[in-house]
């Protein structure tokens, strides 16, 4: 018998599938919207390292997928790119002066060969990465549609800061320890120049877009509470002496009578304005060393507060009294107003802050012990006009009296920020604005795009604060398209969410030169059917993404509300040694390793066999051994003579139950329990003397999402000459899915003692007297006396001896 020969085999139809372009897709008006399917994986970074083991977990299931979807007379976009700018390049490019593109451009040759060795059916026609000009030119103009929609804007407020790669960070760039998610380095505050996108705008039509979505519960909760809404009011408190306004928002304005200071985030406008002269000196102090503070540290409400007083003071507008103001690490200028109206009473931040700085404490809250922090709801006590309301009731009369009288007004809040949509590098999408004395900030005209990077000797920032981009002045020096007077381009680049936004749009019509994408193809394909990918993408780049795409709907550039209609985080691929893969723990495991060894199809079907698919599982590599076992096995039942006659019964039974239970299994993402009634099949095939023409090519067909490489070889020795992708996905008859027979346990006196398997519409009769009849039975009962037959069809017989 011939041996399986995977090396030979995958190379073969790789070959073929390129060489063909089997799975290139076109739009055809003929195939009804409801037979085209567009299906989406996260693509990949591609970082120097190349693909580990967790990598193609993602795609192998969506291949396995499409490649039913076209099996049953679907029309499928499956596509493939790189998400190709990124800071790992520019860092390795101050390290050692090699240009980004070419680290990246390599790296990027590199995980296309990786990807193509696992056969996964993509249309590489359409292959896209984000640091194309082609590309990037589109991610400009699209940003330039922002701008025009009073989306995008400059501001100067501080940002996260990262004192190694010299970058500014965006707070889902900052681990929890407070350090860069990039390099560990501990992260500061600094105040700095930057763009960012009113993505705040769009905080309610995010919310409300999530219940349209077929995404895991789990993952809309994370994006709701990180959109954070709340209603409140955002009251006036008048700076003493003055005409300055401080404002703060709160989701509790019945507990105004309650406050009694004020709190400003260290970088509050207002601070250099009302710092008395006595405090000056402790203030400035105070500010440097906040300065040093992550955004997580200032905020993490096990650790300490800190503050100082500004000698300034305010008045409360509900009751007139005069309350001090302080600076606290635990206001942030980013969130809200930057100020707070301190409640100590009843907010556990507060009172911790009160209590250290010996601040007054009042309780306006009746609902929890006296004396004690209460931050529930109850009814308001100590506060005039409200005295005996509910906390509901007094909201709302505290709102009523302050819009009457301007003090304030009911507002809804985000716990979501603005979007911070620059980074101070040179590999990025140059931003494309220019900053002219006369005209302020102007864009550039969409007829200039792409606004293409210039080459550069040096990579690294001047620790100021500006991209290395300042440095080429060159580039920086231009002409105002506005006034035609000198101006001075934008030196700050996107950041990588940039690219990501909105590629799955691109996919659509990856060679157009006169738009994003046609519209008739984007409405062709769009929304995606099925997009898969890791869980720590959850919230940012699929909130970002689903933002661009609200803005592009409201514009009439997309045709639908939403991107991304179902979703699939798949769960993580630990070591062995059942901890994440990392080359520090020398645990990583390399595809191309088990791909030469055990081949691309035993990879394929191990990564699906190990569990579900959104379940966390560790590595075995002695399993892939018997998964390749499993596939040898396939190979020699094919190499079996033919058997043109009948098959066994049982056998025909069998099939069509693993045709019934791999369909179904397949459609619902259970590939594992899929994978495992196919290897019954298996077992019973080998003990046959032939390959039965009746049953084998369905079972070929069966395969073939899982194992396309064998399966194409398959199906090739059966006589085909065209490829196994296209043809039809194998039916099934119900009656024979229907075991006519079933095992029944013979109980002694409550103990399992036999089985018997009868048919299934047996009597209780007839099964009692086969239960007697037992050999096993009827030696236990031998010299005993039979008390009692209870012999129940299809369930269990319970015989009683004494």
């Amino acid at each position: 018998m011939a041996r399986y020969n995977f090396s030979e085999i995958e190379k073969k139809w790789q070959n073929y599938w390129e060489s063909n372009q089997t799975f290139k897709v076109t739009e055809d008006e003929n195939i009804a919207k409801d037979k085209r399917k567009y299906i989406l994986d996260m693509f990949p970074y591609p970082s120097a390292a190349g693909l580990h083991v967790g990598h193609p977990e993602g795609y192998t299931a969506t291949d396995i997928y499409c490649r039913y979807l076209r099996a049953n007379g679907y029309h499928v976009l499956h596509p493939m790119g790189f998400d190709s700018f990124g800071l790992p390049a520019e860092n390795y490019a101050i390290k050692t002066g090699t240009h980004p593109l070419v680290t990246t451009e390599a790296n990027i040759k590199r995980f296309r060969e990786q990807i193509k060795a696992l056969g996964f059916s993509y249309d590489w026609s359409r292959e896209l990465s984000t640091h194309e000009p082609s590309y990037y030119k589109w991610t400009q103009w699209l940003f330039l549609q922002l701008y025009k929609q009073g989306l995008a804007y400059e501001s100067e407020a501080p940002i996260n800061w990262c004192p190694s790669c010299l970058t500014g960070l965006a707070n889902e760039e900052v681990l929890n320890d407070g350090a860069c998610e990039r390099c560990g380095t501990k992260v500061t505050r600094k105040q700095l120049r930057q763009w960012l996108l009113k993505i705040t705008a769009y905080g309610d039509k995010l919310l409300a877009g999530l219940d349209e979505l077929d995404w895991p519960p789990s993952l809309k909760t994370m994006q709701q509470n990180w959109i954070g809404r709340s209603e409140g009011a955002c009251i006036n408190f008048t700076v003493e002496g003055s005409n300055d306004v401080i404002k703060v928002y709160t989701t509790r304005p019945d507990t105004l009578y309650g406050a009694t200071y004020v709190v400003l985030a260290p970088e509050h406008k207002l601070v250099s304005k009302i710092v008395t002269i006595n405090q000056k000196d402790e203030v400035n102090k105070y500010i440097e060393a906040v300065a040093l503070k992550s955004e997580l540290e200032r905020t993490d409400l096990s650790k300490h507060k800190t503050g100082v007083f500004s000698g300034a003071y305010a008045i409360n507008p509900i009751n007139k009294e005069r309350v001090p103001i302080w600076l606290g690490d635990y206001v942030l200028a980013s969130y809200g107003t930057g100020a707070i109206m301190a409640v100590p009473g009843h907010d556990e931040r507060d009172n911790e802050f009160a209590k250290q700085y010996n601040l007054p404490i009042i309780e306006v809250v009746n609902g929890g012990q006296p004396g004690e922090c209460f931050t529930g709801e109850g009814v308001a006590m100590n506060s005039d006009f409200i005295n005996g309301k509910s906390t509901t009731e007094a909201k709302k009369l505290i709102i009523d009296y302050l819009q009457e009288h301007n003090l304030g007004e009911k507002t809804v809040q985000y716990k979501l920020r603005d979007w911070l949509f620059s980074r101070q590098r040179y590999w990025g999408e140059p931003i494309p604005i220019v900053h002219c004395t006369e005209c302020g900030i102007v864009p550039l005209p969409e007829s200039e795009l792409p606004l293409t990077l210039p080459n550069v000797s040096s990579y690294t920032p001047s620790g100021t604060g500006e991209s290395p981009l300042a440095a080429i002045t060159e580039w920086v020096n231009t002409i105002c398209p506005a006034c035609g007077g000198p101006a001075k381009r934008e030196t700050n680049t996107m950041p990588q969410w940039a690219g990501s936004c909105w590629y799955y749009l691109r996919y659509t019509d990856p060679l157009n030169d006169k738009a994003f994408c046609d519209g008739a193809k984007e409405k062709y394909w769009l929304p995606v059917n099925l997009y898969v990918g890791g869980v720590e993408h959850a919230v940012l780049h699929l909130l970002y993404a689903r933002f661009w795409h609200k803005v592009f709907y409201d514009m009439g550039l997309v045709s639908s509300p939403e991107p991304f209609i179902k979703l699939i985080n798949q769960g993580m691929i630990l070591g062995e040694d059942n901890q994440k893969m990392s080359k520090s723990r020398g645990n990583v495991i390399n595809p191309d390793d088990i791909i030469t060894q055990f081949g691309a199809d035993s990879l394929r079907l191990y990564e699906m066999f190990m569990g579900p698919l959104t379940a966390t599982k560790p590595w075995a590599t002695a399993v892939v051994s018997g998964i390749s076992r499993f596939l040898g096995r396939v190979y020699d039942v094919a190499s079996k003579p033919a058997g043109n006659a009948e098959p066994p019964i049982a056998l025909t039974r069998l099939l069509h139950k693993t045709i019934k239970k791999v369909t179904a299994d397949t459609a619902n993402f259970e590939f594992n329990t899929a994978i495992s009634a196919m290897m019954i099949f298996i077992n019973e095939a080998t003990k046959e003397e032939y390959c039965y023409t009746k049953l084998w090519p369905n079972f070929v067909k069966l395969l073939a999402p899982y194992a396309p490489h064998l399966s194409e070889e398959l199906w090739q020795r059966l006589g085909h000459n065209d490829t196994i992708s296209y043809e039809v996905w194998p039916t099934y008859d119900e009656a024979l899915t229907i075991d006519n027979e079933v095992t029944i346990g013979v109980q002694i006196n409550g103990k399992l003692r036999a089985e018997l398997t009868v048919a299934k519409d047996i009597t209780s009769e007839k099964l009692s007297e086969l239960a007697l009849a037992n050999e096993k039975v009827a030696e236990l009962a031998a010299g005993k006396v039979v008390k009692k037959v209870i012999a129940i069809p299809g369930k269990i017989v319970n015989i009683v001896i004494g």
